[in-house]
């Protein structure tokens, strides 16, 4: 499963779960995505990017790829929260915990952590989608 922050072209961002990439691609060139505000059937997925762990740092920040990200800061920040608040973090252990919750199907387990660029190819080649998101120090 793979959740997506999607918004309508009205700016509404609401979320919303699927099996897959793929699955949402389908659904939204098949136009049966809708907003839950206005009903829209015009979504994107809202703003992501790849991200790597920078493993000379000492405490685990990451270096953001793209730069659509300038004046976000606010909305990146309300993102981080959101995840700290709903979502536990696993740190290192990612990997091994999202393929228990992928394998397990009975478990809707939200986590958050971080892998290395080997864990994310591996994932991807058993089927598992991952969800990469800037993430921003606090103090930004």
């Amino acid at each position: 499963m793979i959740r997506y922050i999607l918004k309508c072209h009205k700016e509404h961002e609401f979320e919303s779960w699927f099996s897959s990439s793929e699955e949402f691609e389908k659904l939204s060139k098949r136009k049966l995505l809708e907003c839950i505000y206005c009903t829209s059937k015009n979504i994107n997925k809202s703003i992501m990017a790849p991200m790597v762990s920078n493993s000379k740092s000492k405490n685990d920040e990451f270096e953001v790829i793209g730069k659509n990200f300038k004046n976000q800061n606010g909305k990146l920040l309300k993102l981080r929260k959101y995840i700290e608040e709903n979502f536990e973090y696993v740190g290192k252990d990612f990997s091994k915990k999202v393929r228990e919750i992928y394998y397990d199907k009975k478990s809707k387990k939200a986590i958050y952590g971080t892998t290395t660029a080997e864990e994310r190819k591996e994932l991807s080649e058993e089927g598992i989608d991952l969800l990469s998101i800037p993430w921003i120090n606090k103090d930004n």
